[in-house]
């Protein structure tokens, strides 16, 4: 009986403290011990000191020194509670902050209005979405998390209390102090979502602060300037404005702060603001709501108030109402007079005094001013903003962007070889990065003058962004009148792709909106934003929003398109895909060594995982003249990637179509090889490199002038004509039948004594010849509509010198031994370019990013933006070693990694992976158990092919090391 009478004890003590707690925000776990300390410092103070607790005043980092020493001589002469910081830098916020609570008596309470983050009032420090943009999100955990990472970086900055979150729910669009700060419209949504914030950030140990009590989202004042009016009655008021503070409460709520309101049905006296009326502050809040935590005034500076001629009454009334916290009075030191003249006339008793400055007093102590210490200075930049920020905010974007119309479903666009893309920017602020991530995907021409008659001819689809400053929430984010005739005329006669990065009451300003086909909010014209919203709607990413506001009536709030992913590359940063930034890095000085060591000019390096682009970095230059710097939209000769990238998915097509098999040998194939010694070669062997076919042959050798040892006269001729009409460089055509007796000295070559693994090119010119026989096409056109256009690698073709500019083509050699002249935006591969530069084997020009999108869809099993190119089994049999019992790592086409020793890989890819290496310098590489691609671009052969350092080196598998040692899951 006696431990059962125990053990309940013990419960009821335990419900009494939980209870207690609940009721008391302030109250901490060492609730005894809290105390203690409480009414220690508490008895400590003089009268003066104790009024003085009841004061935050304003500091930026950033001003004068005289303004600087007019706070100290404040805090030493009036003994205030507490800081308000507000603008500057964070390091020199923090030594002013070690400065300040040195000079105080009691640590004092430090707060900030942080409420998307410190950013709001700092420099160098990370900035989370606008609660707008939150109000987007469906999953509030998220929420969570942000107002966990804001209190962390709070906690590292000295701050004690956020003044957020903001729960007024904004029901007016033309409110001009809320707006973005607000979750939205939705009583239900706004209080999940403050909540889930408040929860995050009070887990950090930072107290929060609801605002703006009773409710400041239905104005259309600014109450910096004026005194509003909220005209709604009672009823209304408890119904929707009261709603999120109702929640919030039970939750363990720190604080509030009182609006700068007029609220006619709540206060009748004219000229009390909210912040100064008993009935608000005390009545409802206090008793009606059972709020015990701090109650903060807004700013008492603010304009509006009547009846209070006398600087200090102001500070007095808002005392009287039942506020604990005076913000920003006009006059500190004639305010604390009133009030402690007023505690001697007997007007404050001691127990409304002691009330307030113990709950202050409690705050500071489960903030931990107990036992304060000095910030440490050290670090806190980057601690401010970490790679964890980064990924949480990535996140937050891609789940907010929202798609409140999509006629046809065009987006995601798909069938990108039946679009022709124009992109119109409004709107006064860069759209820079929208544009640059939409080039990623196909080819998108930015149409600056979108009125002109003629500008938007020829294209069927127009991508129009609305622009405005991202610099803060305040900033104008509607359309002009000349840009809403612009769209309206644009989309008479375009499918146009309306996506506004601002608020969504932008959308309130339209004409008409039935002839835009698709309209996407982003909320905001930050540059992950504009990076987020391209790769939706190119189907990189699903799109998850809802309106957290009415935009127009036929789209009211929760207005939401969901849709899928395609699975084209997105782009993100490493930390998202399971990989380590840092570790990554490392990568940046093995390409540049192999830069400054002249391994080669310039690189263009890419690595993907999970379908994501998680590094994608140039280094060096065109040339060693160092004049051209390497660019992501270059383009480089891949050498024998081309073997991967052209000729072999459409022989994989083939193939699955039925039309050639694996196990037909050339005799089958082409009658051209019946009675040759290669009749019974098949293509997994020849395509294995397993078929006794000589390496190569220097084609080219054979039409050089024997004494001169340049082109001969017999073969080429310098200006082009029915009979020399194949262009090897520029001037210099050779005979048009040549590329025929190529074909016959293949077929006549003899075979290698030996059947071995031995690296041929002579399956690529043999397969060129059939498959363009087959479709009566070239190969150049055929891998342009078959792939190409469809995977969007716009960057990808034979011979670049017809459509591309030289400054975007890198240059692969200077000739002095065939065509004697410098070799750019020609084929480097002799036999190529003797192939009018389109050959099975070498001469196709690609960017990183296109040989991505290539080796990703591989690694897709063949699908790649919402389209099947090619059978997953197909990918499986072509992906595969049939030789490795002799010695032999090849797939069909694809190369493999080694089997013992030193090969093409680190060694430490899976045995599923696959790809390929080009003489140039270039690599590309696709691992289905790592689930990553990577692509390395190099013109190591400029300006002479001379000793391949790059491979002696072993640069691009050091790399690739580098890339598996970065992976954390």
């Amino acid at each position: 009986m006696r431990h059962i009478f125990f053990l309940l004890l013990t419960l009821i003590t335990f419900r009494i403290s939980y209870a207690q707690n609940v009721s008391d925000p302030l109250r901490s776990e060492d609730v005894l011990a809290q105390e203690k300390w409480v009414d220690s410092v508490y008895n400590s103070l003089s009268l003066e000191e104790k009024v003085g607790q009841l004061y935050m005043v304003q500091v930026m980092s950033d001003q004068d020194q005289q303004t600087k020493n007019q706070v100290i001589n404040t805090i030493r002469k009036y003994h205030i509670g507490g800081i308000i910081y507000s603008k500057g830098g964070p390091v020199r916020q923090a030594k002013l902050n070690n400065e300040l609570q040195a000079l105080s008596k009691t640590p004092l309470l430090i707060g900030m209005d942080a409420e998307w983050g410190l950013s709001m009032r700092l420099d160098s420090t990370f900035v989370f979405p606008w609660n707008m943009t939150l109000g987007a999100i469906q999953n509030n955990e998220l929420i969570e998390q942000v107002g966990k990472h804001i209190g962390e970086h709070c906690k590292r900055l000295g701050v004690h209390f956020n003044f957020a979150p903001v729960v007024d729910i904004n029901t007016n669009p033309d409110n001009p102090i809320i707006g973005n700060r607000s979750f939205g419209e939705d009583k239900i949504n706004v209080t999940e979502k403050a909540l889930a914030f408040m929860k995050g950030m009070q887990s950090a140990g930072v107290l929060a602060c609801a605002k703006h009590f009773p409710g400041h989202g239905d104005t259309d004042q600014d109450s910096h300037k004026t005194l509003p009016t909220v005209s709604f009655d009672e009823k209304r008021i408890d119904s929707v404005e009261l709603y999120p503070y109702k929640s919030l409460i039970k939750n363990g709520l720190s604080s509030v702060m009182v609006a700068h309101l007029n609220v006619p049905a709540l206060e009748p006296r004219e000229g009390y603001p909210s912040s100064l009326s008993k009935h608000i502050v005390s009545d409802i809040l206090k008793v009606q709501l059972g709020f015990n935590g701090l109650i903060f005034t807004d700013a008492l500076t603010m304009k509006g108030a009547s009846n209070f001629n006398e600087t200090g009454d102001i500070d007095l009334a808002a005392f009287l109402a039942g506020n604990d916290v005076m913000l920003m009075s006009e006059d500190v030191g004639i305010g604390i007079s009133k009030i402690v003249e007023a505690y001697k006339n007997n007007i404050i008793t001691e127990d409304r005094l002691s009330h307030s400055v113990k709950k202050i007093l409690e705050a500071k102590y489960k903030a931990g001013l107990a036992d304060y210490s000095p910030i440490n200075v050290n670090d806190l930049v980057s601690d401010l903003n970490r790679i964890d920020d980064q990924v949480l905010n990535e996140d937050l974007i891609e789940k907010a962007i929202t798609i409140v119309k999509n006629k046809n479903d065009l987006l995601p666009i798909r069938n990108l070889e039946t679009k022709k893309i124009a992109y119109v920017n409004l709107g006064d602020d860069s759209g820079s990065d929208f544009l640059n991530e939409l080039k990623k995907y196909t080819k998108v021409n930015e149409v600056k003058n979108p009125h002109s008659d003629n500008t938007l001819l020829g294209y069927n689809t127009v991508i129009v962004g609305l622009h405005r400053s991202d610099e803060s929430p305040w900033k104008p984010y509607k359309f002009t009148k000349e840009e809403l005739t612009w769209l309206n005329d644009i989309s008479k006669d375009h499918a146009v792709i309306l996506d506004v990065f601002v608020k969504p009451y932008a959308l309130s300003e339209l004409k008409n909106s039935e002839n835009i086909e698709s309209i996407v909010v982003s909320y905001q014209n930050s540059k992950i934003a504009q990076e987020k919203s391209a790769q939706l709607i190119f189907g990189a990413i699903a799109a998850q929003g809802k309106l957290p506001v009415s935009a127009r009536p036929e789209f009211p709030v929760g207005t939401g398109i969901t849709t899928f992913n395609l699975k084209r590359l997105g782009y993100t940063i490493p930390e998202r895909e399971g990989m380590s930034s840092e570790r990554l890095n490392k990568i940046d000085s093995v390409a540049q060594r192999a830069v400054d060591l002249k391994m080669t000019p310039g690189i263009q390096l890419l690595v993907a995982r999970h379908g994501k682009v998680i590094y994608n970095k140039n280094f060096g230059s065109h040339t060693y003249n160092g004049k051209n710097k390497v660019k992501d939209d270059d383009i480089y000769d891949v050498a024998s990637l081309t073997k991967i990238l052209s000729t072999l998915p459409l022989l994989m097509e083939l193939e699955e179509k039925g039309i050639v098999s694996l196990d037909e040998t050339l005799a089958q194939l082409s009658p051209y090889y019946k009675g040759s010694n290669k009749a019974n070669i098949t293509l997994k062997q020849m395509l294995s490199h397993y078929a006794r076919l000589r390496p190569w042959e220097p084609f080219y050798y054979h039409t050089l002038n024997p004494d001169t040892k340049r082109p001969s006269a017999k073969y080429y001729r310098t200006e082009r004509s029915p009979k020399f009409n194949v262009e090897v460089a520029k001037n210099l055509y050779l005979r048009s039948d040549y590329p025929d007796s190529i074909q016959k000295i293949i077929k006549d070559s003899d075979l290698l004594p030996t059947l071995r693994y031995r690296y041929s090119d002579f399956p690529y010119y043999i397969l060129k010849k059939y498959i363009e026989g087959h479709y009566n096409k070239g190969l150049d056109e055929l891998i342009q509509e078959h792939f190409y256009q469809s995977l969007g690698a716009n960057h990808t073709t034979y011979n670049p010198y017809h459509t591309v500019s030289d400054n975007k083509i890198v240059p692969a050699e200077i000739d002095d031994y065939f065509r004697y002249q410098e070799v750019h935006g020609y084929v480097h591969d002799m036999g190529a370019a003797m192939e009018n530069g389109v050959g099975g084997h070498a001469g196709i020009f690609s960017n990183a990013n296109d040989v991505a999108k290539i080796m990703q869809m591989y690694l897709q099993k063949g699908f790649y933006g919402g389209k099947r190119f090619l059978k997953p089994e197909t990918i499986d049999k072509f992906n595969t070693c049939y030789y490795c019992s002799e010695d032999n790592r090849r797939g069909v086409g694809f190369d493999k990694p080694q089997l013992e020793g030193e090969g093409p890989t680190c060694g430490c890819v899976s045995l599923t992976s696959f790809g390929h290496s080009g003489f140039t310098g270039t690599y590309a590489w696709a691992d289905p158990d790592a689930d990553i691609v990577y692509v390395f671009m190099a013109n190591r052969t400029y300006p002479k092919a001379g000793k391949n350092t790059l491979l002696r080196e072993n640069v691009r598998t050091d790399i690739q090391e580098l890339i598996y040692e970065a992976i954390d899951d």
